[in-house]
C-alpha cells in the first residue's frame, strides 16, 4: 500500500511527491468550454439539460423554496443543528477578526487612505449530490455575511431525489443564505458567470469542487473574481520520535479518504517510529468504509518520508508548502514557527486536521497544490475590494507638482505632466 521512502538516498520518490500537480488534466478542458459556451448561450435550458445529463437527475425547477428549508430545520437531528450551530460561532468569531479598518494618513493637506467595501453580489459554490459538507457552506457563507455581501448566491447540485440535503439548506440558513439553486459542475460556474432566466449574475465566486468546477472557474477568471483553483485535499505531516504513531496514521486516513488524488504524507526523522506509522495505517485502512479509495490515494501520493533529522524534515514540508500541516514533535510550537509555506498549521498532537474542517473556526477553504508558497484560506478581506482614496488641498498640490512633473516626462507622457501644469499654472497666479 505505501513504502518508507529515505531522504538521503531516494530522490526519485521524493521528487515524484514534491512535484505533484492537479492540474494536468487537459483532457477536461474542451468539455468544460462547451459548458460554458452552451450555458452562456442557453441559459436555463441549458442547466436543465446538464442537470440530466450529469446528475441523472429531471427537475422542473432550479431555485430551493423557503418552504423546503423550513421543513430542512424540523427534520434535522437536534444533535447536528446544535454541532452546526457551534461551528458557525467560532467561524464568525474569527472572521469577525480579520475585518479590515479604513486609515487615512494626513501629510500637511496631502490626504491618502484608504476604503473596504464588500463586493456586491458573491456566488457560493458547494459540493452536493450522493455527498453533503455543510461545514463548506459556514465557512465560505459566513466570511461573505460578516463582510457585508449583500446578495449571496448558493449553487449545489441535487441529490438523486431532486432535492439538496437537509444539513445544507440548515448552514444556508445559518449563515444568512436564503437564495439556493439546485445546480452544480462547470454549468454552475457559468450560471453564476454569465446569469440565465433564473440564476442571478454574481461578481465573484467561491467554493471548491471537482476538476470540471476547477477548471472552469480558471476559464471565467477575469469575467467574474474566484478566490482560488482548489484541488485535491492534501496532509503533510512533520513528527518525530515523540509523535504517536496511531495519531499519525489516522490523520493521513482523515486526508486519503476524500479522493484517489489527495495526498498524505508524513515527515519522520525516526525510522522506527516509521514503521509503526506504516502499521498502523494497513490495520486502521482495514477498518475504513472507504478503505479501496484511501489504498488508491496512498498508492497515487502517499508517502512516509524518512529524514535525517527535524531540519531537513523543515525543509520538505517548506518544498511541499501543504494544504493542511500537522506538527507533532517536541517544542512543536517552535517547529511550527519555521514552517512558513502551509495553508494552515494544526500544532501538537491535540489538534488534528478535521477540527480545521468543522469546528475550530479558522477557514478551512486553503490554498493547495504549493500554491501556499504564495497564497491564503479563504478569509472575510475575500469578500471586500480596498478603495484608495486621494485628498490634496490647493497647497499640498503645489508642494508635489514639480517632483509628479518630472517623472511623468521621464516615462514620456506629456499629458500626465500637462494635467499637473495646467493647475500650476492657476495656483501660481491665485
Amino acid at each position: 500500500m505505501i513504502e518508507l521512502t529515505y531522504a538521503k538516498d531516494n530522490p526519485e520518490n521524493l521528487k515524484r511527491i514534491l512535484n505533484r500537480n492537479q492540474f494536468e488534466f487537459d483532457a477536461v478542458n474542451d468539455a468544460v468550454d462547451e459548458i460554458l459556451k452552451t450555458v452562456k448561450q442557453d441559459k436555463d435550458q441549458a442547466l436543465f439539460a446538464y442537470t440530466k445529463r450529469f446528475d441523472n437527475v429531471d427537475i422542473s425547477t432550479l431555485k430551493v423554496n423557503a418552504k423546503d428549508i423550513d421543513a430542512a430545520f424540523k427534520r434535522i437531528d437536534p444533535a447536528l443543528l446544535n454541532a452546526l450551530k457551534t461551528a458557525a460561532k467560532n467561524i464568525e468569531l474569527f472572521h469577525e477578526k480579520q475585518r479590515p479598518k479604513d486609515f487615512t494618513i494626513d501629510e500637511k493637506g496631502a490626504v491618502v487612505g484608504q476604503r473596504f467595501s464588500a463586493i456586491e453580489r458573491v456566488g457560493l459554490y458547494i459540493p452536493g449530490g450522493t455527498a453533503a459538507y455543510p461545514s463548506t457552506v459556514l465557512m465560505n457563507a459566513l466570511p461573505a455575511k460578516i463582510a457585508g455581501v449583500k446578495k449571496i448566491v448558493m449553487v449545489s447540485p441535487p441529490q438523486p431525489d431532486g432535492t439538496l440535503k437537509d444539513s445544507l439548506l440548515v448552514a444556508a440558513r445559518l449563515s444568512g443564505v436564503e437564495e439556493i439553486y439546485m445546480i452544480g459542475g462547470a454549468q454552475a460556474i457559468a450560471a453564476l458567470t454569465f446569469g440565465t432566466e433564473s440564476v442571478p449574475k454574481v461578481d465573484k465566486i467561491v467554493g471548491p469542487g471537482n476538476i470540471y468546477v476547477a477548471i472552469a472557474k480558471r476559464m471565467v477568471a477575469g469575467y467574474v473574481g474566484i478566490d482560488m483553483i482548489a484541488g485535491p485535499s492534501e496532509i503533510t505531516i512533520v513528527a518525530d520520535k515523540s509523535a504517536n504513531p496511531a495519531y499519525i496514521a489516522s490523520d493521513m486516513l482523515s486526508q486519503a479518504e476524500h479522493d484517489e488524488y489527495a495526498s498524505a504524507i508524513v515527515l519522520i526523522d525516526d525510522e522506527q517510529v516509521a514503521l509503526k506509522v506504516k502499521e498502523a495505517l494497513i490495520s486502521q485502512t482495514r477498518t475504513q468504509p472507504r478503505a479501496k479509495m484511501i489504498e488508491q490515494s496512498l498508492r497515487n501520493f502517499g508517502g512516509i518520508i524518512v529524514t535525517e533529522n527535524i531540519e531537513q524534515s523543515i525543509e520538505l514540508a517548506n518544498r511541499i508548502a501543504p494544504e493542511h500541516c500537522e506538527v507533532m514533535t517536541a517544542n512543536a510550537e517552535v517547529v511550527a514557527g519555521k514552517i512558513n509555506n502551509a495553508g494552515a498549521l494544526f500544532i501538537g498532537s491535540y489538534s488534528p486536521e478535521p477540527l480545521g474542517d468543522y469546528l475550530a473556526g479558522p477557514n478551512h477553504t486553503l490554498p493547495t497544490s504549493a500554491t501556499a508558497r504564495f497564497s491564503s484560506a479563504l478569509s472575510t478581506t475575500d469578500f471586500m475590494k480596498a478603495t484608495s482614496i486621494i485628498n490634496y488641498s490647493k497647497q499640498a498640490f503645489m508642494d508635489a507638482a514639480k517632483d509628479t512633473i518630472t517623472i511623468a516626462e521621464e516615462e514620456g507622457l506629456y499629458a500626465h505632466a500637462k494635467a499637473i501644469k495646467i493647475r500650476m499654472k492657476d495656483g501660481e497666479r491665485s
